[in-house]
């Protein structure tokens, strides 16, 4: 059953998808640091992304200084929530230099 899944490539891409599996949403070449589920905030123009890809853990933001998002977002804010009592809300659109692609 397909459900929207994100993950990050060790190149900074943002790829988000309906997919059965998180590495579904690989190219060749790509090396996932993590992952997990996205839905969005038309509210508050938010795009919200949570919890943990089974196979790729949580996001390692820390190994990124840029993240590369489909240009099709562009003016969201992007937030990560750990979905735990221990960590904080990441506001990636803050704390990321984003870079937009086509």
């Amino acid at each position: 059953m397909s459900q929207p899944k994100f993950i990050i490539t060790l190149d900074g891409v943002l790829r988000l998808g309906m997919v059965n599996l998180h590495k579904d949403l690989l190219q060749p070449g790509d090396q996932c640091i993590g992952g997990g589920y996205y839905r969005f905030d038309y509210i508050a123009n938010r795009l919200l992304l949570d919890r943990a890809s089974y196979d790729y853990g949580t996001p390692k933001w820390h190994l990124l200084d840029t993240l590369k998002v489909p240009s099709v977002y562009r003016g969201l804010g992007i937030v990560y929530s750990y979905d735990d009592s221990y960590h904080e809300d990441i506001l990636v659109s803050d704390e990321l230099q984003i870079e937009y692609y086509d």
